[in-house]
C-alpha cells in the first residue's frame, strides 16, 4: 500500500515538473544532454523531466540601453557622447533564436560586444570629421553606424532599431571659443545688416531729394517758360495796340502826342493808386515833360514806321 503512494507521488511530482509556462514576450530555449534539442514558446508547454533542461530564456521585445562615451576627431578635439540605443531580437526563426542562445555565453557578453561595437563605429566616423562639423553631422553619424553594425548584429540574432545621440559636447575650452566665434559671427552679420539698412536709407533718402530737385527744377523751367511767354505776349500785345492806336490818330489827323500825353498820365494816376509806398521821383517841370514827350514820340515814330512797313507788305485783297 504504501508502495503505491510513493508511486502515485512519483508520478504527480513527473508530471509537475513536465509542466513549463512561457511568459509572452519571451521564448525558453532546451537542451538534452547539452545539445540544442528545441524551443519552447509563450504559454502552457510540455518537456520531458530531468532531461530536457531549460538552457537559456530569450526575451524577443525591444530593449534599450544608454551610452556614454568618448571620441577625437581629426583635429584633435575631445568629442563626449551621450546616446540611447534601442535593439531587439531580429525575428522568431528557429535559427535565429539559437543564434541569440548560443553565439555568447551570457548577456553580459553580448552587452559589452554590443556597447563596443557601436562606440567603435561612431569614433572610426567621428576620426574622419573635424570639430567643427560634428554638431551637424547627427543623422549621418546615426546612419555610419546602422549601415556597419547591421550585417553584425543580424548575425548574433539582433536587429539595431534606432540610435539617438541626445548629447554632443566638447571640452569647456572648445566650448568657450565656438561660442565666442557664433558671437563675433553674429555681431559681424549684425554689423553687416546695419550698414546694408543705413546704405539702402541714405540712398533712397538721396534718390527721393534728387527726384524732389528735378521735379522742381522741371516745373521752375516751365513757370519760367510760362512766364517769359506771358511777358512777351504782353509786351506784343502793348505794342501792337500802341501801334494801331497811333496810325488809326494818323489816320484821323490826329497829333499822336495826345496818345502819347494820356499814357503817361494814366501811368501817373496808377503810380498814385497803386503804390505801397514806394517812392518815385518824375520830373514834372516843363523842360522836364517835354523831353519826355519827345522820348516818346521818337519812338512812336518808330513803331509807326514799322507798322507802315509790314502794312505796304501786304498784298491787296480784291
Amino acid at each position: 500500500m504504501l508502495f503505491n503512494y510513493i508511486l502515485l507521488g512519483f508520478a504527480i511530482l513527473v508530471l509537475l515538473s513536465s509542466i513549463m509556462t512561457v511568459q509572452q514576450g519571451n521564448v525558453a530555449i532546451l537542451t538534452m544532454f547539452g545539445k540544442y534539442r528545441r524551443i519552447l514558446y509563450p504559454g502552457l508547454n510540455f518537456r520531458i523531466p530531468m532531461l530536457e533542461v531549460v538552457y537559456r530564456k530569450v526575451s524577443i521585445q525591444n530593449r534599450s540601453i544608454e551610452l556614454d562615451f568618448q571620441a577625437i576627431t581629426q583635429d584633435q578635439a575631445n568629442v563626449y557622447f551621450k546616446a540611447m540605443l534601442l535593439y531587439s531580437v531580429f525575428d522568431n526563426r528557429e535559427e535565429t533564436l539559437k543564434n541569440v542562445a548560443f553565439k555568447f555565453v551570457n548577456d553580459r557578453d553580448f552587452m559589452t560586444a554590443l556597447i563596443r561595437t557601436i562606440e567603435g563605429s561612431i569614433r572610426g566616423f567621428v576620426a574622419t570629421k573635424r570639430q567643427a562639423e560634428i554638431l551637424a553631422l547627427r543623422k549621418e553619424i546615426v546612419e555610419s553606424v546602422k549601415e556597419g553594425i547591421d550585417s553584425v548584429l543580424e548575425s548574433w540574432g539582433y536587429h539595431l532599431i534606432d540610435l539617438q545621440l541626445n548629447d554632443i559636447t566638447f571640452d569647456d575650452v572648445i566650448t568657450k571659443s565656438m561660442a565666442q566665434v557664433v558671437a563675433s559671427s553674429n555681431l559681424k552679420a549684425a554689423a553687416e545688416n546695419e550698414g546694408q539698412a543705413l546704405l539702402i536709407t541714405k540712398t533712397k533718402a538721396a534718390e527721393a531729394e534728387g527726384n524732389a530737385i528735378k521735379i522742381s527744377a522741371e516745373a521752375e523751367k516751365i513757370a519760367a517758360q510760362l512766364r517769359g511767354e506771358g511777358i512777351a505776349l504782353f509786351r506784343k500785345e502793348v505794342a501792337k495796340g500802341m501801334s494801331d492806336a497811333a496810325i488809326e490818330m494818323k489816320e484821323a489827323d490826329l497829333d499822336s502826342s495826345f496818345l502819347l500825353f494820356s499814357m503817361w498820365t494814366e501811368a501817373i494816376k496808377n503810380f498814385a493808386s497803386d503804390g505801397k509806398g514806394n517812392v518815385i521821383f518824375l520830373d514834372g517841370s516843363t523842360d522836364g515833360m517835354n523831353k519826355t514827350l519827345k522820348e516818346m514820340m521818337a519812338m512812336n515814330q518808330i513803331q509807326g514806321n514799322t507798322a507802315t512797313t509790314a502794312k505796304s507788305t501786304k498784298k491787296p485783297t480784291t
